[in-house]
Protein backbone atom coordinates (compact mmCIF):
# COMPACT_ATOMS: atom_id res chain seq x y z
CA UNK A 1 0.00 0.00 0.00
CA UNK A 2 1.18 3.59 -0.57
CA UNK A 3 2.66 5.72 2.14
CA UNK A 4 0.31 8.65 2.75
CA UNK A 5 2.07 11.73 4.08
CA UNK A 6 0.47 15.14 4.07
CA UNK A 7 2.85 17.91 3.04
CA UNK A 8 1.80 21.45 4.05
CA UNK A 9 1.53 24.26 1.55
CA UNK A 10 4.65 26.43 1.66
CA UNK A 11 4.71 30.17 1.18
CA UNK A 12 7.92 31.44 -0.39
CA UNK A 13 8.95 35.07 -0.49
CA UNK A 14 10.81 35.31 -3.78
CA UNK A 15 12.44 38.36 -5.31
CA UNK A 16 11.42 38.54 -8.94
CA UNK A 17 13.89 39.22 -11.76
CA UNK A 18 14.07 42.77 -13.13
CA UNK A 19 11.91 41.91 -16.14
CA UNK A 20 9.04 41.07 -13.84
CA UNK A 21 9.03 44.64 -12.52
CA UNK A 22 7.85 45.83 -15.92
CA UNK A 23 4.63 43.83 -15.95
CA UNK A 24 1.61 45.72 -17.20
CA UNK A 25 -0.19 45.17 -13.92
CA UNK A 26 2.74 46.47 -11.80
CA UNK A 27 3.89 43.37 -9.94
CA UNK A 28 5.40 44.07 -6.52
CA UNK A 29 9.18 43.57 -6.13
CA UNK A 30 8.51 40.76 -3.67
CA UNK A 31 5.64 38.39 -4.22
CA UNK A 32 4.12 35.81 -1.89
CA UNK A 33 3.73 32.65 -3.96
CA UNK A 34 1.55 29.86 -2.59
CA UNK A 35 3.47 26.83 -3.79
CA UNK A 36 1.29 23.70 -3.86
CA UNK A 37 2.46 21.11 -1.39
CA UNK A 38 2.98 18.60 -4.19
CA UNK A 39 5.87 20.76 -5.42
CA UNK A 40 7.43 21.60 -2.08
CA UNK A 41 10.63 19.84 -3.13
CA UNK A 42 11.20 21.98 -6.21
CA UNK A 43 14.74 23.15 -6.92
CA UNK A 44 15.54 26.82 -6.45
CA UNK A 45 15.44 27.27 -10.24
CA UNK A 46 12.01 25.67 -10.44
CA UNK A 47 10.69 27.76 -7.55
CA UNK A 48 11.95 30.90 -9.29
CA UNK A 49 10.26 29.76 -12.49
CA UNK A 50 6.99 29.21 -10.61
CA UNK A 51 7.18 32.70 -9.09
CA UNK A 52 7.92 34.26 -12.47
CA UNK A 53 4.98 32.45 -14.01
CA UNK A 54 2.67 33.58 -11.21
CA UNK A 55 3.79 37.15 -11.88
CA UNK A 56 2.63 36.73 -15.48
CA UNK A 57 6.15 36.92 -16.92
CA UNK A 58 8.07 34.57 -19.22
CA UNK A 59 11.17 32.79 -17.95
CA UNK A 60 14.33 33.94 -19.76
CA UNK A 61 17.34 31.84 -20.74
CA UNK A 62 20.28 31.86 -23.13
CA UNK A 63 21.10 28.23 -23.91
CA UNK A 64 18.13 25.89 -23.53
CA UNK A 65 14.54 25.79 -22.34
CA UNK A 66 11.86 23.21 -21.53
CA UNK A 67 8.18 24.09 -20.96
CA UNK A 68 5.77 21.42 -19.76
CA UNK A 69 2.67 21.31 -17.58
CA UNK A 70 4.16 19.60 -14.52
CA UNK A 71 7.21 20.87 -12.58
CA UNK A 72 8.62 17.40 -11.88
CA UNK A 73 8.54 16.65 -15.61
CA UNK A 74 10.17 20.02 -16.37
CA UNK A 75 12.96 19.28 -13.90
CA UNK A 76 13.53 15.83 -15.43
CA UNK A 77 13.96 17.43 -18.85
CA UNK A 78 16.14 20.21 -17.46
CA UNK A 79 18.53 17.73 -15.88
CA UNK A 80 19.03 16.04 -19.25
CA UNK A 81 19.62 19.36 -21.04
CA UNK A 82 21.94 20.58 -18.29
CA UNK A 83 24.03 17.42 -18.67
CA UNK A 84 24.47 18.02 -22.42
CA UNK A 85 21.56 16.06 -23.80
CA UNK A 86 19.47 17.48 -26.62
CA UNK A 87 15.74 18.08 -27.10
CA UNK A 88 15.02 14.50 -28.18
CA UNK A 89 16.77 13.13 -25.09
CA UNK A 90 14.93 15.54 -22.80
CA UNK A 91 11.57 14.60 -24.33
CA UNK A 92 12.06 10.96 -23.32
CA UNK A 93 12.75 11.95 -19.70
CA UNK A 94 9.82 14.39 -19.67
CA UNK A 95 7.32 11.90 -21.09
CA UNK A 96 8.46 9.15 -18.72
CA UNK A 97 7.84 11.49 -15.78
CA UNK A 98 4.50 12.80 -17.10
CA UNK A 99 3.16 9.26 -17.27
CA UNK A 100 3.84 8.95 -13.55
CA UNK A 101 2.82 12.32 -12.10
CA UNK A 102 0.10 13.29 -14.61
CA UNK A 103 -1.29 9.86 -15.54
CA UNK A 104 -4.77 11.21 -16.29
CA UNK A 105 -3.52 13.13 -19.34
CA UNK A 106 -0.76 11.19 -21.10
CA UNK A 107 1.56 8.24 -20.74
CA UNK A 108 2.87 4.98 -22.16
CA UNK A 109 -0.67 3.77 -22.84
CA UNK A 110 -1.43 6.62 -25.25
CA UNK A 111 -0.14 8.29 -28.39
CA UNK A 112 1.50 11.52 -29.56
CA UNK A 113 2.51 13.73 -32.46
CA UNK A 114 5.99 15.29 -32.62
CA UNK A 115 7.36 18.21 -34.66
CA UNK A 116 11.16 18.49 -34.84
CA UNK A 117 13.24 21.38 -36.19
CA UNK A 118 16.82 20.32 -36.90
CA UNK A 119 19.28 23.14 -36.33
CA UNK A 120 21.97 21.53 -38.46
CA UNK A 121 19.87 20.94 -41.58
CA UNK A 122 17.08 23.50 -41.11
CA UNK A 123 14.54 20.77 -41.85
CA UNK A 124 11.19 20.23 -40.11
CA UNK A 125 10.21 16.60 -39.54
CA UNK A 126 6.92 15.34 -38.12
CA UNK A 127 6.41 11.92 -36.53
CA UNK A 128 3.03 10.25 -36.10
CA UNK A 129 2.81 8.20 -32.91
CA UNK A 130 -0.98 8.07 -32.95
CA UNK A 131 -2.81 4.96 -31.74
CA UNK A 132 -4.25 2.51 -34.28
CA UNK A 133 -7.57 0.68 -34.40
CA UNK A 134 -7.34 -3.10 -33.92
CA UNK A 135 -7.30 -5.21 -37.06
CA UNK A 136 -10.60 -6.73 -35.93
CA UNK A 137 -12.36 -3.33 -35.72
CA UNK A 138 -15.19 -2.44 -38.12
CA UNK A 139 -16.97 0.85 -38.94
CA UNK A 140 -19.78 -0.25 -36.59
CA UNK A 141 -17.50 -0.56 -33.56
CA UNK A 142 -19.39 2.13 -31.63
CA UNK A 143 -22.91 1.31 -32.79
CA UNK A 144 -25.62 -0.78 -31.17
CA UNK A 145 -27.47 -3.66 -32.80
CA UNK A 146 -29.73 -1.21 -34.61
CA UNK A 147 -26.84 0.84 -36.00
CA UNK A 148 -27.34 3.77 -33.60
CA UNK A 149 -24.23 5.40 -32.05
CA UNK A 150 -23.47 4.28 -28.49
CA UNK A 151 -23.61 6.85 -25.68
CA UNK A 152 -20.10 8.30 -25.30
CA UNK A 153 -19.36 6.92 -21.83
CA UNK A 154 -20.62 3.47 -22.78
CA UNK A 155 -17.97 3.45 -25.48
CA UNK A 156 -15.17 4.86 -23.32
CA UNK A 157 -15.34 2.66 -20.25
CA UNK A 158 -13.38 -0.55 -20.72
CA UNK A 159 -11.53 -2.11 -23.61
CA UNK A 160 -13.70 -1.22 -26.60
CA UNK A 161 -12.08 2.20 -27.14
CA UNK A 162 -8.45 1.16 -26.58
CA UNK A 163 -6.18 1.57 -29.59
CA UNK A 164 -2.64 0.25 -29.95
CA UNK A 165 -0.49 2.70 -27.95
CA UNK A 166 2.09 4.68 -29.89
CA UNK A 167 3.97 6.73 -27.28
CA UNK A 168 6.73 4.24 -26.37
CA UNK A 169 7.52 3.66 -30.05
CA UNK A 170 7.59 7.42 -30.69
CA UNK A 171 9.96 8.01 -27.75
CA UNK A 172 12.34 5.42 -29.14
CA UNK A 173 12.07 6.59 -32.76
CA UNK A 174 12.82 10.24 -31.86
CA UNK A 175 15.79 9.16 -29.76
CA UNK A 176 17.07 6.87 -32.51
CA UNK A 177 16.95 9.68 -35.06
CA UNK A 178 18.21 12.62 -33.04
CA UNK A 179 19.11 11.66 -29.46
CA UNK A 180 22.67 11.41 -28.24
CA UNK A 181 22.39 10.65 -24.51
CA UNK A 182 22.37 7.09 -23.22
CA UNK A 183 18.81 5.78 -23.68
CA UNK A 184 18.68 3.82 -20.43
CA UNK A 185 19.71 6.80 -18.31
CA UNK A 186 16.81 8.92 -19.54
CA UNK A 187 14.40 6.92 -17.36
CA UNK A 188 16.37 7.30 -14.13
CA UNK A 189 14.42 10.23 -12.67
CA UNK A 190 11.00 8.70 -13.35
CA UNK A 191 12.12 5.32 -11.97
CA UNK A 192 13.44 6.91 -8.78
CA UNK A 193 10.27 8.93 -8.20
CA UNK A 194 8.07 5.92 -8.98
CA UNK A 195 9.94 3.84 -6.39
CA UNK A 196 10.28 6.51 -3.71
CA UNK A 197 6.94 8.25 -4.24
CA UNK A 198 5.61 11.55 -5.56
CA UNK A 199 3.19 13.97 -3.94
CA UNK A 200 -0.21 14.07 -5.64
CA UNK A 201 -0.70 17.49 -7.25
CA UNK A 202 -3.80 19.67 -6.79
CA UNK A 203 -4.91 19.08 -10.37
CA UNK A 204 -4.55 15.32 -10.20
CA UNK A 205 -6.29 15.18 -6.82
CA UNK A 206 -9.22 17.24 -8.11
CA UNK A 207 -9.65 15.06 -11.16
CA UNK A 208 -9.50 11.86 -9.13
CA UNK A 209 -12.19 13.17 -6.79
CA UNK A 210 -14.36 14.21 -9.71
CA UNK A 211 -14.19 10.86 -11.50
CA UNK A 212 -15.00 8.49 -8.64
CA UNK A 213 -17.81 6.57 -10.33
CA UNK A 214 -15.66 5.68 -13.31
CA UNK A 215 -12.26 5.22 -11.63
CA UNK A 216 -13.68 2.74 -9.15
CA UNK A 217 -15.31 0.55 -11.78
CA UNK A 218 -12.20 -1.58 -12.42
CA UNK A 219 -10.30 -3.16 -9.53
CA UNK A 220 -6.72 -2.29 -10.52
CA UNK A 221 -7.63 1.31 -11.27
CA UNK A 222 -9.56 1.68 -8.03
CA UNK A 223 -6.68 0.20 -6.02
CA UNK A 224 -4.25 2.78 -7.38
CA UNK A 225 -6.35 5.94 -7.27
CA UNK A 226 -8.59 4.96 -4.33
CA UNK A 227 -6.35 3.05 -1.90
CA UNK A 228 -8.29 1.82 1.13
CA UNK A 229 -11.42 3.12 -0.62
CA UNK A 230 -10.40 6.77 -0.29
CA UNK A 231 -9.45 9.06 -3.15
CA UNK A 232 -5.83 10.18 -3.27
CA UNK A 233 -5.70 13.75 -1.96
CA UNK A 234 -3.37 16.65 -2.66
CA UNK A 235 -0.01 16.03 -1.00
CA UNK A 236 -0.50 12.29 -0.50
CA UNK A 237 2.63 10.36 -1.43
CA UNK A 238 2.02 7.71 -4.09
CA UNK A 239 4.53 5.08 -5.08
CA UNK A 240 4.16 3.11 -8.31
CA UNK A 241 6.53 0.12 -8.34
CA UNK A 242 4.74 -1.43 -11.32
CA UNK A 243 5.48 1.67 -13.40
CA UNK A 244 9.10 1.60 -12.26
CA UNK A 245 9.33 -2.03 -13.41
CA UNK A 246 7.85 -1.09 -16.80
CA UNK A 247 10.38 1.74 -17.19
CA UNK A 248 13.22 -0.61 -16.23
CA UNK A 249 12.11 -2.89 -19.07
CA UNK A 250 12.00 -0.01 -21.56
CA UNK A 251 15.38 1.25 -20.41
CA UNK A 252 16.93 -2.20 -20.76
CA UNK A 253 15.29 -3.52 -23.93
CA UNK A 254 13.81 -0.51 -25.70
CA UNK A 255 10.27 -0.22 -27.01
CA UNK A 256 10.21 -3.89 -28.03
CA UNK A 257 9.76 -4.68 -24.33
CA UNK A 258 6.41 -2.87 -24.53
CA UNK A 259 5.10 -4.28 -27.81
CA UNK A 260 6.12 -7.92 -27.36
CA UNK A 261 6.28 -10.14 -24.32
CA UNK A 262 4.72 -9.88 -20.86
CA UNK A 263 3.79 -6.16 -20.97
CA UNK A 264 1.97 -6.55 -24.29
CA UNK A 265 0.29 -9.69 -23.03
CA UNK A 266 -0.99 -7.95 -19.91
CA UNK A 267 -2.33 -5.03 -21.97
CA UNK A 268 -4.22 -7.37 -24.31
CA UNK A 269 -5.64 -9.40 -21.41
CA UNK A 270 -6.88 -6.20 -19.70
CA UNK A 271 -8.48 -4.90 -22.90
CA UNK A 272 -10.14 -8.12 -24.01
CA UNK A 273 -11.25 -9.02 -20.49
CA UNK A 274 -12.66 -5.62 -19.50
CA UNK A 275 -15.98 -6.17 -17.79
CA UNK A 276 -18.93 -4.68 -19.65
CA UNK A 277 -17.06 -3.48 -22.74
CA UNK A 278 -14.33 -5.91 -23.81
CA UNK A 279 -12.11 -4.69 -26.62
CA UNK A 280 -10.52 -6.16 -29.72
CA UNK A 281 -6.82 -5.36 -29.27
CA UNK A 282 -4.55 -8.33 -30.04
CA UNK A 283 -0.90 -9.25 -29.69
CA UNK A 284 -0.63 -8.92 -33.46
CA UNK A 285 -1.87 -5.33 -33.22
CA UNK A 286 0.81 -4.61 -30.63
CA UNK A 287 3.62 -6.25 -32.61
CA UNK A 288 2.67 -4.51 -35.88
CA UNK A 289 2.68 -0.96 -34.49
CA UNK A 290 4.97 1.52 -36.29
CA UNK A 291 5.69 5.23 -36.01
CA UNK A 292 5.19 7.00 -39.35
CA UNK A 293 7.06 10.04 -40.64
CA UNK A 294 4.51 12.37 -42.28
CA UNK A 295 5.03 15.44 -44.46
CA UNK A 296 4.96 18.58 -42.35
CA UNK A 297 2.13 21.01 -43.10
CA UNK A 298 3.63 24.50 -43.34
CA UNK A 299 1.83 27.70 -44.22
CA UNK A 300 2.90 31.33 -44.58
CA UNK A 301 1.55 33.83 -42.08
CA UNK A 302 2.75 37.43 -42.25
CA UNK A 303 6.30 36.47 -43.22
CA UNK A 304 6.43 33.49 -40.87
CA UNK A 305 6.27 29.80 -41.72
CA UNK A 306 3.87 27.99 -39.36
CA UNK A 307 4.66 24.25 -39.37
CA UNK A 308 2.79 21.40 -37.76
CA UNK A 309 1.42 17.87 -38.01
CA UNK A 310 -0.67 16.76 -40.95
CA UNK A 311 -3.28 13.99 -41.11
CA UNK A 312 -4.34 12.07 -39.11
CA UNK A 313 -3.98 15.25 -37.07
CA UNK A 314 -6.29 18.03 -38.16
CA UNK A 315 -4.22 20.48 -36.09
CA UNK A 316 -1.85 22.03 -38.63
CA UNK A 317 -4.39 22.21 -41.47
CA UNK A 318 -7.07 23.83 -39.32
CA UNK A 319 -4.62 26.26 -37.68
CA UNK A 320 -3.39 27.13 -41.19
CA UNK A 321 -6.97 27.75 -42.35
CA UNK A 322 -7.76 30.04 -39.40
CA UNK A 323 -4.56 32.06 -39.82
CA UNK A 324 -4.81 32.01 -43.62
CA UNK A 325 -8.23 33.67 -43.56
CA UNK A 326 -7.29 36.18 -40.86
CA UNK A 327 -4.18 37.18 -42.81
CA UNK A 328 -6.51 39.19 -45.08
CA UNK A 329 -7.61 41.42 -42.20
CA UNK A 330 -5.68 43.95 -40.10
CA UNK A 331 -5.81 41.81 -36.96
CA UNK A 332 -2.68 43.51 -35.62
CA UNK A 333 -4.54 46.84 -35.56
CA UNK A 334 -7.66 45.43 -33.89
CA UNK A 335 -8.39 45.58 -30.17
CA UNK A 336 -7.78 42.11 -28.60
CA UNK A 337 -10.74 42.70 -26.28
CA UNK A 338 -13.23 44.00 -28.86
CA UNK A 339 -16.26 41.91 -29.88
CA UNK A 340 -15.61 42.80 -33.53
CA UNK A 341 -12.21 41.11 -33.29
CA UNK A 342 -13.69 37.92 -31.90
CA UNK A 343 -16.58 37.95 -34.36
CA UNK A 344 -13.94 37.67 -37.07
CA UNK A 345 -11.84 35.03 -35.29
CA UNK A 346 -14.89 33.01 -34.26
CA UNK A 347 -16.32 32.74 -37.76
CA UNK A 348 -12.89 32.03 -39.29
CA UNK A 349 -12.68 29.15 -36.82
CA UNK A 350 -16.18 27.88 -37.59
CA UNK A 351 -15.38 27.79 -41.31
CA UNK A 352 -12.15 25.91 -40.65
CA UNK A 353 -13.90 23.34 -38.46
CA UNK A 354 -16.57 22.82 -41.12
CA UNK A 355 -13.85 21.79 -43.57
CA UNK A 356 -12.15 19.71 -40.89
CA UNK A 357 -15.32 17.70 -40.26
CA UNK A 358 -15.79 16.93 -43.94
CA UNK A 359 -12.31 16.29 -45.25
CA UNK A 360 -9.68 15.42 -42.63
CA UNK A 361 -8.90 11.89 -41.42
CA UNK A 362 -6.08 9.34 -41.66
CA UNK A 363 -4.63 9.94 -45.12
CA UNK A 364 -3.52 6.32 -45.35
CA UNK A 365 -7.22 5.39 -45.58
CA UNK A 366 -8.98 8.35 -47.18
CA UNK A 367 -7.72 11.01 -49.58
CA UNK A 368 -7.24 14.38 -47.84
CA UNK A 369 -6.90 17.53 -49.99
CA UNK A 370 -4.15 19.06 -47.86
CA UNK A 371 -2.93 21.32 -50.65
CA UNK A 372 -6.43 22.46 -51.53
CA UNK A 373 -7.40 23.19 -47.92
CA UNK A 374 -4.32 25.36 -47.38
CA UNK A 375 -4.14 26.92 -50.85
CA UNK A 376 -3.86 30.74 -50.57
CA UNK A 377 -6.44 31.34 -53.31
CA UNK A 378 -8.93 29.04 -51.56
CA UNK A 379 -8.39 30.84 -48.26
CA UNK A 380 -8.89 34.23 -49.95
CA UNK A 381 -12.26 32.98 -51.18
CA UNK A 382 -13.23 31.66 -47.74
CA UNK A 383 -12.05 34.91 -46.11
CA UNK A 384 -14.53 36.76 -48.30
CA UNK A 385 -17.35 35.18 -46.30
CA UNK A 386 -16.08 37.03 -43.23
CA UNK A 387 -16.48 40.51 -44.71
CA UNK A 388 -19.62 41.35 -42.78
CA UNK A 389 -20.53 42.86 -39.41
CA UNK A 390 -22.56 40.03 -37.89
CA UNK A 391 -22.12 36.29 -37.35
CA UNK A 392 -22.41 33.92 -40.26
CA UNK A 393 -25.96 32.54 -40.19
CA UNK A 394 -24.70 29.35 -41.81
CA UNK A 395 -21.23 27.84 -42.00
CA UNK A 396 -20.87 26.16 -45.38
CA UNK A 397 -18.31 23.46 -46.07
CA UNK A 398 -15.88 24.66 -48.68
CA UNK A 399 -14.93 23.06 -51.96
CA UNK A 400 -11.12 22.95 -52.04
CA UNK A 401 -9.29 21.80 -55.13
CA UNK A 402 -8.77 18.02 -55.31
CA UNK A 403 -6.39 15.98 -57.40
CA UNK A 404 -9.17 13.36 -57.74
CA UNK A 405 -12.87 13.02 -56.97
CA UNK A 406 -14.28 11.81 -53.67
CA UNK A 407 -17.66 12.22 -52.00
CA UNK A 408 -17.93 11.97 -48.23
CA UNK A 409 -20.12 13.27 -45.42
CA UNK A 410 -19.45 15.71 -42.60
CA UNK A 411 -18.81 14.73 -38.99
CA UNK A 412 -18.71 16.92 -35.87
CA UNK A 413 -17.67 14.48 -33.12
CA UNK A 414 -15.62 16.52 -30.61
CA UNK A 415 -12.58 15.32 -28.65
CA UNK A 416 -12.39 15.35 -24.87
CA UNK A 417 -10.11 17.79 -23.00
CA UNK A 418 -7.19 15.85 -21.52
CA UNK A 419 -3.67 15.64 -23.01
CA UNK A 420 -0.21 17.09 -22.24
CA UNK A 421 2.11 19.32 -24.26
CA UNK A 422 5.91 19.57 -24.29
CA UNK A 423 8.01 22.37 -25.86
CA UNK A 424 11.83 22.15 -25.82
CA UNK A 425 14.70 24.11 -27.38
CA UNK A 426 18.21 22.78 -26.75
CA UNK A 427 21.65 24.39 -26.71
CA UNK A 428 22.27 23.50 -30.38
CA UNK A 429 19.07 25.24 -31.47
CA UNK A 430 17.03 22.11 -32.15
CA UNK A 431 13.34 22.65 -31.36
CA UNK A 432 10.76 20.04 -30.39
CA UNK A 433 7.00 20.44 -30.03
CA UNK A 434 5.07 17.35 -28.94
CA UNK A 435 1.46 16.87 -27.89
CA UNK A 436 0.74 13.60 -26.11
CA UNK A 437 -2.52 12.08 -24.84
CA UNK A 438 -4.60 9.16 -23.62
CA UNK A 439 -7.73 11.05 -24.90
CA UNK A 440 -10.28 11.77 -22.15
CA UNK A 441 -9.11 12.26 -18.56
CA UNK A 442 -7.95 8.83 -17.27
CA UNK A 443 -8.49 7.28 -20.71
CA UNK A 444 -10.41 4.01 -20.72
CA UNK A 445 -9.95 3.72 -16.92
CA UNK A 446 -7.96 0.51 -17.40
CA UNK A 447 -4.77 0.47 -15.31
CA UNK A 448 -2.08 -1.97 -16.42
CA UNK A 449 1.57 -2.29 -15.38
CA UNK A 450 1.45 1.08 -13.61
CA UNK A 451 -0.14 3.18 -16.38
CA UNK A 452 -3.55 3.91 -17.88
CA UNK A 453 -4.69 2.78 -21.32
CA UNK A 454 -6.14 5.21 -23.85
CA UNK A 455 -9.71 5.51 -25.07
CA UNK A 456 -8.42 7.00 -28.31
CA UNK A 457 -10.76 5.10 -30.62
CA UNK A 458 -13.61 7.34 -29.46
CA UNK A 459 -11.91 10.07 -31.54
CA UNK A 460 -13.33 8.24 -34.55
CA UNK A 461 -16.82 9.10 -35.69
CA UNK A 462 -19.35 6.80 -34.06
CA UNK A 463 -21.34 6.95 -37.29
CA UNK A 464 -19.97 5.31 -40.43
CA UNK A 465 -22.20 7.16 -42.93
CA UNK A 466 -24.35 10.27 -43.16
CA UNK A 467 -26.78 11.21 -45.92
CA UNK A 468 -25.77 8.09 -47.79
CA UNK A 469 -22.06 8.98 -47.91
CA UNK A 470 -19.19 7.51 -45.88
CA UNK A 471 -17.62 9.67 -43.14
CA UNK A 472 -13.89 10.16 -43.59
CA UNK A 473 -13.13 9.64 -39.89
CA UNK A 474 -15.10 6.41 -39.50
CA UNK A 475 -13.53 3.40 -37.78
CA UNK A 476 -11.49 1.04 -39.99
CA UNK A 477 -9.01 -1.70 -39.05
CA UNK A 478 -5.49 -0.35 -38.57
CA UNK A 479 -6.63 3.25 -39.04
CA UNK A 480 -5.54 6.15 -36.83
CA UNK A 481 -8.32 8.39 -35.47
CA UNK A 482 -8.40 12.04 -36.39
CA UNK A 483 -6.90 14.32 -33.77
CA UNK A 484 -6.90 18.04 -32.97
CA UNK A 485 -3.44 17.96 -31.41
CA UNK A 486 -1.45 20.80 -32.93
CA UNK A 487 2.23 20.79 -31.96
CA UNK A 488 3.66 23.78 -33.82
CA UNK A 489 7.01 25.35 -34.69
CA UNK A 490 6.92 28.84 -36.21
CA UNK A 491 9.90 29.84 -38.36
CA UNK A 492 11.17 33.14 -39.70
CA UNK A 493 13.94 33.19 -42.28
CA UNK A 494 14.34 29.46 -41.77
CA UNK A 495 14.91 29.56 -38.01
CA UNK A 496 12.43 28.94 -35.19
CA UNK A 497 10.94 31.93 -33.39
CA UNK A 498 8.10 30.16 -31.54
CA UNK A 499 7.54 26.60 -30.30
CA UNK A 500 4.00 26.12 -29.04
CA UNK A 501 1.05 23.82 -28.49
CA UNK A 502 -1.61 22.97 -25.94
CA UNK A 503 -3.75 20.22 -24.44
CA UNK A 504 -7.53 20.63 -24.35
CA UNK A 505 -9.43 18.41 -26.81
CA UNK A 506 -10.84 19.88 -30.02
CA UNK A 507 -10.20 23.48 -28.79
CA UNK A 508 -6.45 22.72 -28.91
CA UNK A 509 -6.59 24.13 -32.44
CA UNK A 510 -8.10 27.39 -31.20
CA UNK A 511 -5.74 27.67 -28.23
CA UNK A 512 -2.74 27.21 -30.53
CA UNK A 513 -3.96 29.55 -33.26
CA UNK A 514 -4.86 32.35 -30.84
CA UNK A 515 -1.54 31.97 -29.02
CA UNK A 516 0.21 32.54 -32.35
CA UNK A 517 -2.06 35.52 -33.12
CA UNK A 518 -1.52 37.10 -29.70
CA UNK A 519 2.24 36.74 -29.95
CA UNK A 520 2.79 37.68 -33.60
CA UNK A 521 -0.02 40.19 -34.20
CA UNK A 522 -0.63 41.77 -30.81
CA UNK A 523 2.95 41.69 -29.61
CA UNK A 524 2.23 39.83 -26.37
CA UNK A 525 5.11 37.93 -24.83
CA UNK A 526 4.63 34.17 -24.73
CA UNK A 527 3.41 34.14 -21.12
CA UNK A 528 0.86 36.91 -21.64
CA UNK A 529 -0.33 35.16 -24.82
CA UNK A 530 -0.71 31.88 -22.91
CA UNK A 531 -2.63 33.53 -20.08
CA UNK A 532 -4.96 35.53 -22.33
CA UNK A 533 -8.67 34.66 -21.78
CA UNK A 534 -9.90 31.94 -24.10
CA UNK A 535 -12.81 32.39 -26.52
CA UNK A 536 -13.65 29.27 -28.54
CA UNK A 537 -16.17 28.78 -31.33
CA UNK A 538 -15.57 25.48 -33.09
CA UNK A 539 -18.99 23.88 -33.38
CA UNK A 540 -21.47 26.76 -33.24
CA UNK A 541 -21.64 27.96 -29.64
CA UNK A 542 -19.16 30.66 -28.63
CA UNK A 543 -17.71 29.53 -25.28
CA UNK A 544 -16.26 32.43 -23.31
CA UNK A 545 -13.92 31.86 -20.38
CA UNK A 546 -15.62 32.58 -17.08
CA UNK A 547 -14.27 35.18 -14.63
CA UNK A 548 -12.34 37.02 -17.35
CA UNK A 549 -12.97 39.97 -19.66
CA UNK A 550 -14.02 37.39 -22.28
CA UNK A 551 -17.28 36.86 -20.37
CA UNK A 552 -18.04 40.58 -20.76
CA UNK A 553 -18.34 40.02 -24.52
CA UNK A 554 -21.38 37.75 -24.15
CA UNK A 555 -24.00 40.41 -24.84
CA UNK A 556 -22.30 42.04 -27.86
CA UNK A 557 -21.51 38.67 -29.43
CA UNK A 558 -25.11 37.55 -28.92
CA UNK A 559 -26.24 40.79 -30.57
CA UNK A 560 -24.10 39.82 -33.57
CA UNK A 561 -25.99 36.53 -33.85
CA UNK A 562 -23.83 34.06 -31.96
CA UNK A 563 -25.06 31.49 -29.48
CA UNK A 564 -22.97 32.13 -26.35
CA UNK A 565 -22.02 30.10 -23.29
CA UNK A 566 -19.78 31.08 -20.36
CA UNK A 567 -17.62 28.46 -18.65
CA UNK A 568 -14.10 27.21 -17.91
CA UNK A 569 -11.62 26.84 -20.73
CA UNK A 570 -8.92 24.30 -19.78
CA UNK A 571 -6.13 25.39 -22.10
CA UNK A 572 -2.56 24.51 -21.20
CA UNK A 573 -0.25 26.31 -23.62
CA UNK A 574 3.44 25.47 -23.12
CA UNK A 575 5.57 27.67 -25.33
CA UNK A 576 9.05 29.02 -26.03
CA UNK A 577 9.86 32.07 -28.13
CA UNK A 578 13.31 32.82 -29.53
CA UNK A 579 14.28 36.45 -30.02
CA UNK A 580 17.70 38.12 -30.38
CA UNK A 581 19.46 34.97 -29.28
CA UNK A 582 17.46 34.60 -26.07
CA UNK A 583 14.78 32.12 -25.07
CA UNK A 584 11.51 33.05 -23.36
CA UNK A 585 9.46 30.24 -21.84
CA UNK A 586 5.80 30.17 -20.80
CA UNK A 587 3.50 27.75 -18.99
CA UNK A 588 -0.24 28.39 -19.00
CA UNK A 589 -1.32 29.31 -15.46
CA UNK A 590 -4.55 27.31 -15.84
CA UNK A 591 -2.43 24.21 -15.23
CA UNK A 592 0.58 23.36 -13.06
CA UNK A 593 3.47 23.70 -15.47
CA UNK A 594 6.64 25.76 -15.53
CA UNK A 595 9.30 26.71 -18.05
CA UNK A 596 12.90 26.00 -17.01
CA UNK A 597 16.00 27.21 -18.79
CA UNK A 598 19.60 28.33 -18.50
Amino acid sequence: MPRKIMIPVLTLMLALPAAAQQAADAVDPEIAVALPGAFAGLSEAAADAWATREAGQPVEAERWMVAVQNPLAAEAGARVLRAGGNAADAMVAVQAMLGLVEPQSSGLGGGAFLVWYDAETGEVTTLDGRETAPLAATPRLFQDADGAPLPFWDAVMGGLAVGTPGTPALMEEAHRRWGRANWAGLFDDAITIAEEGFAVSPRLAGQIAGDADRLTRFDATAAYFYPDGEALAEGDIRINPDYAETLHALARDGASAFYRGPIAEDIVVAVRGAEGAPGLLSLEDMARYRVIERPAVCTDYRGHEVCGMGPPSSGAITVAQILGKLAHFDIDAMDPQAPETWRLIGDATRLAFADRGRYIADSDFVPVPVGGLTDPDYLVMRAGLLRREDALPEVPVGEPEWDHARLQASDTDPERPATSHISIVDAEGNALSMTTTIESGFGARLFVRGFLLNNELTDFSFRSHADGWPIANRVEPGKRPRSSMAPTVVLRDGAPVLVTGSPGGAPIIVYTATHILAHLDWGMDVQAAADMPQLVNAFGTYILEEDTWAADLADPLEAMGFDVSIGPRPSGVQAISIMDGRLFGAADRRREGIALGE
